[in-house]
């Protein structure tokens, strides 16, 4: 490639970003730093009427929350490119409407929106789809049916009309896609869409053309969904006499059952998030407890092979490997489980340090634990215990109150299979040889208590359950030593002498 590769993600501030959206950006990332390019963010706000406050500011936190940065924005611009809002740049446009009218490309069309939808009805009546092009244009209200002084006329007088496409019938249209390879469009099945209008503001169609060539785009890395635009765009580039981008359309991120685009509804249904900061009511990943590199590693292979049995990357590793000749044609299927399952893998890569400092936040809110045990150190050792088990910092406390409080209660199921008649005798002479311990941490005390149980001649399972439930309360934790020698030599025979008094 001897020009520099620029790639731009341009979504419109309607909402929240959905996790496809990030794909988008992801890919468009990917592909710029692997080829030593630009990676692009453009605001695409011509349709004012759906604007929400606040989406924009949402768009770009996303992204930075997943580490995809922008080489250029509107926080971010560079001489010659901005301004990077199509709103900002609304001046600009209709020059180039101008340009395809006197190139005879397009045309005034003054047709009002009553007309246009008695048309509809019409055509819906009779089982046909009204469709505006070469085989109605000159019935129609525009340019092309009205005498010259007529179309002046009503330009002088200042009447509402759009500009449209002037599609030419009976071509081939070709198309190139770099995932999905050569296509041809019949032009007659193709309608006159509406370029620009007389309040100033450009449709999408020819904001997009030219902010892309402006910006000096060479690849368009989107979704599927403007698929259907292609063949209009690549007019487009075609009428204005521009060299157009490569394109490359993305596959659709489909539910989890596999029918279907995965839709926020999906996500309430489900009860996993489809956005990956928290919107009104609808939670984020961020929010949800995901590590931003689990959601940029599983984003990446929805749609995505590597070729390999690979499937855990680091953002360095993706940009080295990607490439959109392996992106998949056919939709992927969101597994709620694996991206689980991703977050579960970079759990056990963060240091305890990293998952302590965030576990520290959620402890604050127990006003019971005592201070020897809120030491970063101790919270540390904890983490590292546990931490297999998670796969989110949420589930920490779950899997280890006991090292930080001494349980209330204990469960009633184990309490049925594990506490027997002798049970309390057992236990009672366990902490004779507990309390004789000088030597307190782990192998030590797991060394002399098997040593006792083997020489009492009593089986290892009617000591190690009960003992396990009665300094936990439950069945769960790691190896029982290590919880002994973190709570300590009181606790652990305070605990035990609580459960025989409790159980007895």
């Amino acid at each position: 490639m001897s020009q520099k590769v620029r790639v731009r993600f341009a979504p419109s501030p309607t909402g929240p970003l959905h996790i496809g959206g990030v794909r988008t950006a992801l890919f468009n990332y990917l592909f710029a730093k692997q080829h030593g390019g630009d990676f692009i963010l453009r605001i695409e706000d011509t349709d004012q009427n759906r604007y929400v406050e606040g989406a924009e500011k949402y768009i770009v936190e996303a992204l930075d929350w997943c580490g995809v940065v922008f080489d250029e924005s509107p926080e971010k611009p560079k001489e010659n490119f901005g301004p990077y809002r199509q709103s900002e740049r609304k001046h600009l446009y209709k020059a180039y409407a101008d340009e395809l009218v006197e190139k005879g490309k397009a045309y005034y069309a003054f047709d009002t929106a009553e007309k246009l939808d008695f048309h509809r009805k019409d055509h819906e009546a009779k089982g046909k789809t009204f469709i505006y092009n070469w085989h109605n244009r000159l019935k129609l209200d525009n340019s092309l049916s009205l005498m010259p002084q007529e179309v002046e006329k009503r330009l002088a007088y200042g009447q509402d009309y759009v500009v449209r496409f002037l599609t030419p019938p009976d071509e081939k249209v070709h198309l190139k896609d770099i995932i999905r390879g050569n296509m041809e469009i019949d032009s007659n099945v193709l309608d006159d869409k509406v370029l620009y209008k007389s309040d100033g503001m450009p449709t999408y169609h020819l904001a997009n053309i030219v902010d892309d060539h402006l910006m000096e785009i060479t690849h368009v890395i989107r979704g599927e969904e403007w698929l259907p635009s292609l063949a209009l765009h690549q007019q487009l580039y075609d009428a204005f006499g521009w060299q157009a981008p490569q394109f490359a359309h993305l596959p659709l991120i489909m539910k989890p059952v596999g029918k279907g685009k995965l839709s926020k509804r999906d996500g309430e249904k489900g009860g996993f998030p489809v956005f990956p900061l928290s919107w009104n009511e609808s939670v984020g990943y961020r929010e949800a407890g995901y590590f931003p590199e689990a959601v940029v590693n599983f984003l990446a292979l929805l749609g995505w092979n590597p070729g390999t049995e690979q499937e855990l990357f680091s953002l360095s590793e993706l940009i080295e490997t990607f490439s959109l000749a392996r992106v998949n044609k056919s939709g992927a299927r969101f597994d709620p489980d694996k991206t689980k399952w991703y977050n579960q893998q970079y759990m056990q890569m963060k240091s305890n340090a990293d998952l302590a400092k965030s576990y520290r936040l959620e402890l604050e809110s127990h006003a019971d634990i005592p201070e020897n045990r809120r030491t970063t150190d101790y919270i540390e050792q904890v983490v590292g215990l546990i931490k297999e088990r998670a796969t989110f910092v949420s589930d920490f406390w779950e899997l280890s109150d006991y090292f930080f409080v001494a349980p209330s209660t204990y469960n009633e199921k184990a309490v049925k299979k594990q506490w027997k008649d002798g049970t309390s005798e057992i236990m009672s002479r366990l902490l004779d040889i507990l309390k004789t311990q000088s030597d307190f941490s782990s192998q030590p005390l797991e060394t002399n208590v098997k040593a006792w149980i083997t020489d009492a001649e009593l089986s290892f399972g009617k000591v190690m359950p009960p003992l396990r439930l009665v300094l936990v309360g439950d069945m769960k934790g790691p190896h029982i030593f290590d919880i002994m020698a973190m709570i300590g030599k009181e606790e652990s025979i305070g605990r035990i002498q609580k459960a025989i008094e409790t159980l007895g």
